[in-house]
């Protein structure tokens, strides 16, 4: 079934034939493969423009399939809910250094568009940068850097810019490397912070590594931020300890508790947690590997959904929307139009490369949302107890952090 899937796939693209649906519930709008000289496309961001037409913007390289290979942002349009698009247009070349990545696409609340990504210029140099759209993604503003007290390596995930219900935009970060310092591969968190809708910015009073509860440092980085219904955020973020981790913030950012296993048991790849418009609750997209499911140690599959009906504490059984077990799926953007959740993401594979094929998906609210209140969620205290106890826990927590990051397919 799956092969079929991915063939019709590959007919509908090269045919230029309406998007494919796979049973009723969802729908591959887009596959963008990677070819001679463009030889990987992966994380971007999607918004939905006036009048219902979709912006997607994506790191299209050129120069490799590495990290740090020369890339530019290009952007596609459909006018007919996505199931035509575009062809590429380039909208923020590499100015120089090693290449431009990692887009987000956020409305503001000014109804203006702002376009984020990093400039990667070295190895000690990889800052965030905006810019603003005043007509609908036809035009940008010239680029501002978004940290200035310091440079250094900072990473800023696809999808993660956010303005809070006061207005103040928060960019989480996670810091690697500074000017003739030390590479630190297992990070620091910090967020950057605007209150003047993106004119100026400063670093947030906290800034912090990761520990396991047994006080071993571990990998904390590619961190997001959701805002909850009592004003506090939430952070997230990838580990090496078998788990995402989470902390919060009472002050709109500024400061932090101390980072925690939360019950999202994940390999070290990033999650994406955004609130659903139509009910409240939280939708999370993650690599499930808590058993549930079948899975291969330390990849990226599969890629399933979860739902939080009480602000995170608790989340439904999870549901598969990829289970390739040679599939690498992650850097997953999620935008709600309509009666839709719009996700983006790397959907590639041991064959042509875990990050190099982009896939836009669509899945239906009435999928998205059925089955959530039957009561069967994971609970953090019994799930933080099962987890210490866990082989699989140890083994991730005492890898060294280096060796921890390691993958062929880099990120």
């Amino acid at each position: 079934m799956r092969t079929k899937a991915i063939c019709l796939i590959a007919i509908a693209i090269v045919a230029g034939q309406p998007a494919l649906v796979i049973g009723d519930d969802m729908e591959t709008l887009l596959v963008i493969e990677p070819e001679e000289g463009n030889p990987r496309n992966s994380e971007g961001d999607i918004v939905e423009l006036k009048a219902g037409r979709l912006c997607l913007i994506y790191t299209r390289f050129t120069g490799g399939s590495g990290d740090h290979a020369a890339a530019d942002l290009a952007m596609r349009i459909s006018e007919d809910d996505g199931k035509n698009w575009s062809e590429d247009r380039i909208v923020v070349r590499r100015p120089g250094g090693m290449n431009v990545m990692s887009v987000s696409l956020l409305r503001l609340a000014s109804g203006e568009i702002a376009l984020f990504y990093l400039r990667k210029t070295s190895k000690e140099d990889c800052r965030p940068l905006m810019c603003i759209s005043t007509d609908e993604a036809e035009t940008w503003s010239q680029p501002t850097v978004c940290i200035t007290d310091k440079v250094g390596y900072y990473v800023l995930n696809n999808d993660r810019a956010v303005q809070l219900r006061s207005g103040r935009l928060i960019l989480p970060v996670a810091w690697h490397q500074g000017p003739g310092q030390a590479r630190d591969t297992a990070g620091v968190i910090m967020c950057y912070l605007s209150d003047d809708n993106g004119r100026s910015w400063r670093r947030s009073k906290d800034s912090f590594k990761g520990y396991a509860p047994d006080r071993r440092r571990i990998i904390v980085q590619e961190p997001g931020v959701v805002e909850l219904r009592d004003g506090q955020l939430m952070m997230f973020m990838r580990t090496n300890a078998g788990n995402q981790y989470i902390c919060y913030s009472p002050d709109a950012g500024e400061t932090w508790t101390k980072a925690q296993p939360s019950n999202l048991a994940s390999p070290l790849s990033p999650a994406s947690i955004k609130r659903i418009p139509w009910t409240g609750d939280l939708l999370c997209i993650w690599n499930d590997h808590s058993g549930i499911h079948e899975y291969p140690a330390g990849r990226r599959t599969p890629l399933c959904l979860a739902i939080s009906q009480d602000e995170g504490k608790a989340w439904s059984s999870s549901r598969i929307i990829e289970d390739n077990p040679d599939g690498w799926y992650c850097y997953t953007a999620i935008t709600f139009v309509k009666s839709r959740a719009l996700l983006a993401y790397c959907a590639g594979d041991k064959e042509i490369g875990g990050l190099n094929r982009l896939k836009v998906q669509v899945l239906s609210r009435d999928w998205l949302v059925a089955d959530i209140r039957n009561g069967d969620l994971f609970h953090d205290t019994m799930f933080a107890a099962d987890l210490q106890r866990s082989s699989d826990w140890q083994s991730l927590a005492k890898t060294p952090v280096s060796a921890a990051d390691s993958s062929c397919f880099e990120k």
